[in-house]
């Protein structure tokens, strides 16, 4: 409990301490929730039957024992009575007199969680008064004497309906904080709008989801919270809400590209609800699936023909080979020579037909940007002209991002050569990386070329579209867009005022901190042991195995390195992981992992000895707990 809960308690039954009335709570299992002092004096209860949890039973069982409810009976069936009543409880209103001659009247009303809450008063006085003026005052009517009888008990009555509304505000108080609070933690902007497009309420993650705009947004217009552009892209959409319609769509944010799906649902009421979530991770991961089917499709529609087209053209090689031998005049053999020339081509690109359609999976792994440029600019210099000029800004962070470096160079050097090719005998190519935002790693090709066409523009992605005639294939920019495209990324080209550019967005992916040493693999399943091997290997790890805690420990005697034990917690044989981590040596990191409930006395057992992974885990969460285990 913190403060700010501990002082709302404090000033909670201080208030209740005031009134006049004694009040208890009782849940459900008829336990003690709440009472004030009043209650505890006015039966003259011990300290132990008004702290949370006492049972009403107890609280029954002392009052019976003290001729609370009279002599007849025994005890127990007096107890029995009342606590049938409680579990049946029903909302009621009842005068009893005590033995000491005190009048009590006696409010119950139940609350919604199951349990009531309970309103004594003391109406002695009150009763001696009304008798009193019944005694003094002969001459008012039966009528009047009723109306003040009447009156009375409904003040009563409000009185205790009172304190249970002001019980009902605290409980929707909590609710309402619990609301809030999920809202707070769900990593989407959820808010409401009013019938004049201001916000009425929102949580803080406008910011997260969109950067650049402000937390504190109540009482702003939407239009002043998003700013122009972002809003001129959804208002569309909101009118339609305030129309009545639902509306769900995405748009991409000008400031890094994010991709956003806003959802506005109307509230019957002329507000309009709004949920907005950053996609941009699942659009990178989907526009990589996309490519990967239609490279599936196209692997399935070409191979065939590939095959075909490799026999014809094999076939006719072969007969231009035999023809060559013959007597035949000169003229005859130039055009077997270029019939040769033009079979051999057609097989070049055959052959690069398939590697665009082949099974071409990236492969990413941490990689330094400042090297990768730096390499390709040495690669690709000899391949230029002495008046072409190669240079490399790299403004990116100076940190290692996951990409498949052998795609990424690849594609960057067909770029680098159709820019040389675009520059003629003179010119320079400029080589630019930097980043957008977290999001997007941006990377141009630019120079100082023609330009494209406008009909390059439009169809220089298509395969086999080439303005270099007879010398190109046509297959250069869709394979680098093909490449681009498997990682989640995408392509432009663009003109410059000084020639051309081809702009690459690839995800932005920080790598893991590298990691490395020898991990002792624990675990008896094999199909569970061959991915957590994965892992490991993944994150820099050589790995050794065992599947039992024999094995695990024959291991550790004979191999001096090992940096770290990852094991399972229940283990073919006997033993347990727990057993293991009791015969390893000392100050040997152990990580346990199990599928075991946390209510499993196991699983317990070595929460108090070592981390535990709850399986099934993710190679991320693998990393972040062998990371803090190594600090």
């Amino acid at each position: 409990m913190d403060v700010t809960e501990q002082r709302i308690k404090a000033m909670t039954t201080a208030g209740l301490n005031l009134i006049g009335q004694a009040l208890s709570i009782y849940d459900s299992k008829l336990r003690l929730v709440l009472s004030n002092r009043r209650f505890q004096e006015m039966f003259s209860l011990p300290d132990d039957l008004v702290k949370p949890g006492a049972l009403f039973r107890d609280t029954i069982y002392f009052l019976a024992d003290r001729g609370e409810y009279g002599e007849e009976g025994s005890i127990e069936e007096m107890v029995e009575l009342r606590v049938e009543q409680a579990l049946a409880f029903e909302p009621h209103y009842m005068e009893r007199v005590r033995p000491n001659g005190q009048v009590l009247s006696v409010e119950g009303a139940p609350l919604p969680q199951g349990g009531w809450v309970a309103v004594y008063t003391d109406i002695t006085g009150t009763r001696r008064a009304e008798n009193l003026l019944r005694a003094r005052s002969e001459e008012l009517s039966d009528q009047l004497i009723s109306h003040a009888e009447e009156l009375s008990a409904t003040n009563r009555k409000l009185a205790a309906t009172i304190s249970a509304l002001e019980e009902a505000k605290r409980e929707l108080t909590e609710i309402e904080a619990r609301t809030r609070m999920t809202t707070e933690m769900m990593p989407a902007h959820i808010a409401h709008l009013g019938a004049d497009g201001r916000y009425d309420y929102s949580n803080r993650r406008l910011s997260a989801v969109m950067p650049g705009r402000p937390s504190e947004i109540l009482g702003l217009h939407i239009s002043e919270a998003l700013g122009a552009n972002a809003f001129g892209r959804v208002e569309p959409h909101l009118r339609k809400a305030y129309d009545g319609e639902t509306s769900v769509f995405e748009f991409t944010e000008d400031q890094d590209s994010r991709r956003i799906r806003v959802s506005f649902t109307p509230d019957r009421a002329g507000g309009v609800y709004v949920m907005s979530v950053d996609i941009t991770e699942e659009t990178q991961a989907r526009v990589a699936l996309q490519q990967t089917r239609r490279r599936a499709m196209a692997a399935q529609m070409t191979s065939g023909l590939a095959h075909d087209f490799s026999n014809l053209l094999t076939i006719i090689l072969g007969m231009q080979a035999r023809l060559d031998k013959m007597t035949i005049p000169a003229e005859a053999h130039e055009l077997v020579a270029a019939t040769q020339q033009t079979a051999r081509r057609g097989g070049q690109l055959l052959n690069r037909i398939a590697d665009m359609t082949g099974n071409r999976t990236p492969q990413p792994k941490s990689t330094d940007m400042q090297g990768l440029l730096e390499d390709l600019r040495i690669l690709a210099t000899p391949s230029l002209p002495r008046g072409v000029g190669l240079s490399v800004v790299n403004n990116l962070p100076d940190q290692a991002l996951m990409l498949d470096p052998g795609m990424l160079q690849d594609a960057l050097l067909n770029l680098v050569l159709n820019a040389r090719d675009a520059c003629g005998r003179s010119g320079q190519i400029t080589i630019s990386a930097h980043a957008v935002g977290s999001i997007w790693v941006e990377i141009t090709v630019s120079d100082t070329g023609t330009g494209f066409s406008s009909e390059a523009l439009e169809k220089a992605l298509n395969p086999f579209f080439t303005t270099k005639g007879s010398d190109g294939s046509g297959l250069g920019l869709p394979m680098v867009y093909d490449t681009v495209k498997l990682a989640g990324g995408d392509l432009n080209l663009r003109n410059t005022p000084s020639g051309a550019s081809v702009v690459l967005r690839l995800p932005y992916r920080p790598a893991p901190p590298e990691q490395e040493g020898l991990v002792l693999l624990v675990e008896d399943n094999d199909d569970l042991r061959g991915e957590f091997r994965k892992m490991l290997v993944d994150l820099g790890f050589s790995v050794i195995e065992a599947t039992s805690v024999d094995e695990a420990l024959a291991l550790t005697l004979s191999v001096e390195d090992i940096a770290l034990v990852l094991s399972d917690i229940r283990l073919e044989g006997t033993g347990t992981g727990l057993n293991l981590m009791e015969q390893l040596k000392t100050g040997l990191p152990c990580i346990l992992m199990t599928s075991l409930p946390f209510s499993d006395p196991l699983h317990r057992q070595a929460l108090a000895v070592a981390p535990v992974l709850r399986k099934p885990f993710s190679q991320a969460q693998l990393s972040a707990l062998i990371r803090t285990e190594a600090a």
